[in-house]
């Protein structure tokens, strides 16, 4: 008759399942990351007549973690979101785009790992 060592077969199933979880946590990750790039690509008319500002957001894996940027002019981002201080004293007006992506990718985020966990 062979032994079973309890703490080894709990440890051995601890590790399985966090395996588990990580792996559905990076694809949550991606899922979500995914469709805030879709949400910013298509977020509206910004006065680009050639669409490279809009067609420029990319989500990049940095480590275990997802990055979403705009590789064509970054820093256009915030003068977008914000506004700016124009040449002749005026000011421009902001387009807010990013702000609604990030709400809505932090709770699809909450949602799926809630749901893929349960």
């Amino acid at each position: 008759m062979a032994e079973i060592n309890l703490a080894q077969e709990i440890a051995h199933h601890l590790k399985m399942y966090s395996s588990e979880v990580e792996q559905d946590l990076q694809a949550a990750k991606k899922e979500v990351g995914e469709k805030a790039v879709q949400q910013l690509r298509s977020a509206g008319n910004f006065g680009d007549r050639t669409g490279r500002y809009r067609k420029g957001w990319k989500l990049k894996k940095v480590g275990d973690n997802y990055v979403i940027h705009n590789a064509t002019d970054a820093s256009l981002t915030h003068l977008l979101e914000k506004g700016h201080v124009l040449r002749n004293g005026g000011r421009s007006k902001s387009f807010v785009h990013i702000k609604p992506a990030e709400e809505m990718v932090i709770t699809e985020f909450e949602t799926l790992v809630r749901k893929r966990l349960s």
